[in-house]
C-alpha cells in the first residue's frame, strides 16, 4: 500500500483546486462514477478492517497467545501469521 506524505497530499489538493476552478458546471460532462465510489468504499473498508485485525493480533500476543493459536483463528499457517504480524507485534 502506498503512503503519501502530507506535502504530496497538499500538492494534489492544490492541483484539484486549480482544475475545479476551470470547470464550468453548465458545460462539464458528468459521468456515472458509482462503480469508482464502490471501489473507494471497499478499499477504505479493507484498510479499516486490516487495522482492526492488526490490533486484535497485537492484543492476543499481549495476552500471551501463541502464534499457533493466532494462526488457527486466522485460518493460516503459523509461519504465515508470524510473517504478517510478528514485526508489528514486536514494535
Amino acid at each position: 500500500m502506498t503512503r503519501h506524505t502530507h506535502k504530496e497530499i497538499a500538492q494534489a489538493a492544490g492541483r484539484f483546486e486549480r482544475l475545479a476552478d476551470t470547470l464550468d458546471p453548465e458545460t462539464a460532462k458528468v459521468e456515472d462514477t458509482d462503480d469508482l465510489r464502490a471501489i473507494a468504499t471497499a478499499a477504505e473498508t479493507v484498510r479499516t478492517d486490516d487495522a482492526r485485525l492488526q490490533e486484535a493480533v497485537l492484543l492476543a500476543r499481549a495476552h500471551g497467545r501463541s502464534w499457533n493459536h493466532i494462526a488457527l483463528a486466522l485460518g493460516v499457517s503459523r509461519q504465515a501469521a508470524r510473517q504478517r504480524f510478528a514485526s508489528k507485534a514486536s514494535a
